[in-house]
């Protein structure tokens, strides 16, 4: 019997892509992806999401790429152009599945401390959550055991009766041993497919 839904949030629920921002500053295609896959690189991004300051951050890259202070610096300072919008089809299934008072329904994040309070005043629907665990805040961050943990314990969420949707495979597989039931989001049809499958919506 489910009777908990907890929902990454980022490439599930809200389109966030520094590719939106850095279209805006370089001329091509490759220099995007240069830029990204070497200097403002994922990995980078993520410690953010487990606590590391802006400011810390990126005085680590200017120090590094000091030719490229004011692109790292939009990074943060234009990261709103980052933000397509909500994904409107898992917004909806994510309402279907609060909806239904069988369901606790909760959402796990990597999110920057420093920028949740932009992504809680633009996207109303995440007031709906019965909790939301955001990394940043915690100074724990997916795939690590303890942010599972973190928000198991403080939701009282029996792992084998709860699903996980991430769109990370890294993060489900993490999710998989902490005995969650996961649904590997690949787009809005599939997960969908998924949960009316398993009967929630």
């Amino acid at each position: 019997m489910i009777d908990t839904i907890i929902f990454d949030l980022g490439g599930v629920l809200i389109d966030w892509n520094p590719k939106y921002l850095y279209r805006k500053i370089f001329d091509t295609e490759e220099e995007v992806e240069d830029f990204l896959d070497n200097i403002c690189t994922f990995s980078w991004n993520e410690e953010q999401d487990g606590g590391r300051s802006i400011a810390e951050a990126n005085a680590l890259l200017i120090d590094q790429y000091p030719e490229h202070e004011d692109e790292i610096r939009a990074f943060y300072g234009r990261w709103t152009e980052m933000l397509g919008g909500a994904i409107e089809p898992m917004v909806d299934i994510f309402k279907a599945c609060k909806a239904k008072s069988e369901y606790n329904v909760y959402a796990l994040t990597n999110w920057s401390a420093e920028t949740w309070p932009i992504a809680w005043s633009t996207f109303p629907f995440l007031h709906q959550f019965d909790g939301i665990v955001v990394s940043g805040q915690e100074r724990l961050k997916k795939p690590d055991k303890a942010i599972y943990e973190r928000i198991i314990s403080r939701y009282g969420i029996e792992p084998q009766k709860a699903i996980f949707i991430d769109d990370n495979l890294r993060n489900i597989k993490a999710a998989k041993k902490h005995g969650l039931h996961t649904i590997h989001h690949l787009d809005p049809d599939s997960t969908a497919d998924k949960l009316r499958a398993l009967k929630i919506i």
